[in-house]
């Protein structure tokens, strides 16, 4: 049996050392119980350890588990890509979206938003290490495309995401991280401040996310254990 209380905890405390080890309050740092393939029991149990921010990827699960745990005040926040013609799942129920990909994706949510009368808390995602398996903005993009997606009525964009590259090397990880800051100093520089969120780090790297700025780790297996079938 996974012990979702006592691995929340155990993360809780890393995240805090991670924070202290250089000098940052660790209040500044969310950690985000990644929930997505996994059921309703374990929601339950993060929720009874002191949580209600769940990371979800696929719209279609988020609606599903919402109607299940429809009593528990939870906040869902979507993680993963999602084709255009889920645009309209992530804008009815999602309360932020961290993996804003394309201004394709952002069009097609914003006419939902609008129709909907909703603001949408939004997180541009960011193709740090240049891998092709991996989606988002590359950095040198970033700048331009946010140009376009602040002029959104119905997309609050609050800042980035990534996933760092996937490997052992801890510099090649550290210089995804270090991209990230970069661009959202460059960001800051012509808007004159805001994109304080950094998401980025999960359960292999998270600690490392922390040391390079992140205000929001992303953890699911070392919280819940390997991921349902």
């Amino acid at each position: 049996m996974i012990d979702v209380a006592a691995n929340l905890a155990a993360a809780r405390s890393r995240v805090d050392a991670a924070c202290r080890r250089v000098g940052r309050d660790p209040r500044e740092v969310e950690l985000l119980p990644v929930s997505k393939t996994h059921g309703a029991e374990a929601i339950r149990a993060a929720h009874a350890a002191g949580y209600r921010r769940f990371g979800e990827s696929k719209p279609q699960e988020v609606v599903a588990k919402a109607a299940e745990l429809a009593g528990l005040g939870l906040e869902w926040v979507v993680i993963g890509h999602v084709q255009t013609n889920k645009a309209r799942v992530v804008a009815e129920i999602a309360d932020e979206f961290q993996a804003l990909d394309s201004l394709k994706l952002a069009e097609a949510l914003d006419r939902r938003l609008v129709s909907l009368g909703r603001r949408l808390p939004v997180l541009v995602q960011v193709n740090s290490s240049g891998e092709a398996t991996k989606g988002g903005f590359a950095p040198g993009e970033v700048p331009s495309a946010v140009r376009v997606l602040r002029a959104f009525e119905g997309l609050e964009v609050r800042g980035l995401m990534t996933l760092a590259a996937n490997t052992p090397d801890h510099g090649a990880v550290r210089a995804c991280f270090a991209t990230m800051t970069a661009v959202q100093a460059r960001l800051r520089d012509e808007h004159g401040g805001g994109f304080d969120a950094l998401s980025m780090g999960m359960s292999g790297d998270y600690e490392l996310a922390i040391e390079g700025g992140s205000t929001c780790v992303r953890l699911g297996t070392s919280i819940f254990g390997a991921r349902d079938a």
